[in-house]
């Protein structure tokens, strides 16, 4: 894991806090390589059968580190997931927890079809920085960062940032 010439960056968050579109801009402009941790197990069909209260497929963890264990020894790669602590603290040089006003949120989340449980669950996840807390347990502290996710604004500051990190460890590293 020494040898990498490129970090790997984690992008964690509540589900519509805007991982997706950052992490798919971050790497046109870094070069890195983005993997959406659902688009993967969609790819692969790495479930372990279907939750009917949630209404989803239930992630196969196991085969999903197995899946990804080589690509990201080799470096230069930014994950996108909603989770954090299934992934190995070894394979990440910074975590990044998207964060999201609760009025933002919830509109977010409603325009994409979520309702009922599935969608307090997810705002009280947020509200009670659940991911936040779950990075912080499961990667060293001074690796997760919060990042304001509220506005294109907020988009473009979160780019420059991470972009700006990338060009360094890259300079700092090889």
């Amino acid at each position: 894991m020494k040898s990498r010439r490129q970090p790997n960056i984690l992008l964690t968050g509540t589900p519509g806090v805007g991982k997706t579109t950052l992490g798919k801009e971050l790497a046109q402009r870094t070069g890195l390589t983005y993997v959406n941790i659902g688009d993967l197990a969609q790819e692969g069909d790495l479930y372990d059968g279907y939750d009917e209260v949630y209404q989803c497929p239930i992630l196969d963890e196991d085969r999903v580190i197995d899946e990804l264990e080589e690509k990201m020894s080799q470096g230069g790669v930014i994950v996108d997931y909603h989770g954090c602590d299934l992934f190995p603290e070894r394979w990440f040089q910074i975590v990044f927890v998207l964060r999201t006003d609760n009025t933002q949120l919830y509109a977010r989340l409603e325009n994409r079809g979520y309702t009922g449980k599935k969608l307090q669950d997810n705002l009280q996840c947020e509200i009670f920085q659940t991911i936040y807390e779950e990075a912080m347990e499961a990667y060293k502290e001074e690796l997760v960062h919060q990042l304001p996710s509220n506005s294109p604004e907020d988009m473009e500051n979160n780019l420059e940032q991470i972009a700006q990190w990338t060009e360094k460890w890259i300079k700092d590293h090889n």
